[in-house]
């Protein structure tokens, strides 16, 4: 099946805003000590699924520790979207400077996210990085923070001449500053199909994947009935601040059920999913098989993303001027959506 890559793009940012709106929601509502331990946990799974498997697909084997971890960096996060810039001062010491809009705290978001989450993700990754390499004298030294008003998230790898305890793995020298900038030296991926649907569907499954674990490691955070009263309200609200962008990307109409199913089956194509919308008097019915949200994904952890991802259509089509119905049941293939004219 041919891909639509503007609905492609729409879950892309969808599941981008989706996992802001968690950040600030988890950050607001339960403080920054927890949404710090939520993204040290959601970067530790994110590093322990990708980097070495990752490592080795964009062709960094042999390199230098360091320069190999400093160029892991801009080319996976530039497959996603994210720009970041490589200086290389040697084979031991090699720096990554994210430029801004943060992809990560895009827009205002950024004000709202306490520093304990940038310190979480840094200690759950880049901390890690000589672990996985077996390297116990790589470690990350970080010289500016976003939260801080400094100049943007940047630090260099490096390796020593003598192995790290664990506080030694990450530190923090916010005086120093990074080498000159040198576009002829930015690392290039590895040749290969890189067109513009493979392009798009990368930065979806960039997207995509913080959702899959960060809503799994928001449970072991805060338990599963806390986890999902949060995940749920701010899936609810996503779609519904989100659902013009949505609808401005795949030609969607704002009227009733029947237009509100083909909004969906419009928006699921750009998850790879099968769809049939099947109009009745005062509604339709939509049949979704495939569901690439849960790909992969068995028992609890599978019934618990669905059911806040679900939340996130139930919004997008309340978000419409006619009040309408939404029910969602799961079948033996996929999910079977009802919209109906509101009774209430």
């Amino acid at each position: 099946m041919t891909l639509n890559i503007p609905a492609i793009e729409a879950q892309a940012e969808l599941h981008h805003q989706y996992l802001l709106g968690l950040e600030l929601m988890v950050a607001t509502r339960e403080g920054p000590e927890v949404v710090g331990d939520w993204m040290f946990r959601l970067f530790r799974r994110q590093h322990e699924d990708k980097f070495l498997s990752s490592f080795r697909k964009l062709g960094l084997d042999g390199l230098p520790d360091a320069v190999a971890c400093a160029k892991y960096h801009v080319l996976s996060n530039g497959v996603g979207g994210v720009a970041v810039e490589y200086m290389e001062e040697s084979d031991t010491k090699a720096w990554v400077r994210f430029r801004y809009p943060r992809w990560m705290y895009d827009g205002a978001v950024i004000c709202g996210v306490p520093v304990e989450a940038s310190r979480g993700f840094l200690r759950g990754w880049y901390g890690q990085n000589g672990v996985s390499l077996g390297n116990p004298r790589l470690g990350f030294v970080c010289v500016s923070e976003d939260m801080t008003g400094q100049f943007g998230l940047c630090g260099y790898f490096r390796e020593y001449d003598h192995d790290l305890t664990e506080d030694e793995r990450l530190v923090f020298a916010p005086d120093e500053r990074p080498p000159p900038f040198d576009p002829a030296k930015q690392p290039e991926p590895p040749p290969g199909e890189w067109n513009a649907e493979r392009l798009a569907k990368a930065n979806r499954n960039y997207a995509v994947e913080y959702i899959r674990n960060g809503v799994r490691e928001l449970v072991n955070v805060l338990g599963r009935e806390r986890a999902l009263e949060l995940c749920h309200l701010a899936a609810r609200l996503t779609g519904l601040q989100h659902y013009r962008h949505m609808a401005e990307a795949v030609g969607g109409r704002d009227g009733g059920p029947e237009e509100a199913a083909g909004f969906l089956a419009a928006m699921f194509a750009g998850m790879g999913d099968e769809c049939r919308v099947d109009p009745f008097d005062d509604g339709a019915v939509l049949h979704q098989t495939g569901l690439r949200i849960v790909r992969g994904l068995e028992g609890a952890e599978r019934d618990t993303l669905l059911s806040c991802w679900i939340e996130i259509w139930r919004g997008a089509v309340h978000s419409q001027r006619m009040f309408m119905d939404v029910d969602c049941s799961v079948s033996e293939t996929g999910l079977v959506w009802r919209v109906t004219g509101s009774s209430r």
